[in-house]
Order: structure tokens, then C-alpha cells, then sequence
């Protein structure tokens, strides 16, 4: 059980209810997050780890980070 490997997670945006406000942009370690136009913001999936620091800090709370099937 200690080599059990941890299914990867991504951060989920809801982009219909996004604001745009760049908040997690602002977080993101891995520089994984982009505003779209200024509309909403887009994860760049090869770049995320799924840390959760931009769903703790989205005001809006519609980034989830969720398992990645492989």
C-alpha cells in the first residue's frame, strides 16, 4: 500500500459563471491558468498539478480540482 499512486487531479473551471477577476492567475504556481479574452479563465492541463490553490482562492468559487482518469 505505500507505492498506491494518487490518481492526478486538475483544477475544473465553470467558465459560464467565471468573472474573470484573475484571481487564481495571480496563485498559480505552475503559471497553468490564462483569462480568456476577458471572459473566463482557461487551465492549461499539461501545466497543472491540481495543488487546490486556485479553487481556495477563486472569490467566485467555481474552480473545483478534480481526479484525472488516465
Amino acid at each position: 500500500m505505500a507505492n498506491e499512486k494518487r490518481a492526478p487531479r486538475r483544477a475544473i473551471v465553470a467558465q459560464e459563471q467565471c468573472v474573470a477577476c484573475g484571481c487564481c492567475v495571480k496563485v498559480c504556481p505552475m503559471h497553468a491558468i490564462h483569462i480568456d479574452h476577458g471572459i473566463h479563465a482557461v487551465v492549461d492541463f499539461a501545466k497543472c498539478v491540481g495543488c487546490g490553490k486556485c479553487a481556495k482562492e477563486c472569490p467566485a468559487s467555481v474552480i473545483t480540482i478534480q481526479e484525472v482518469t488516465i
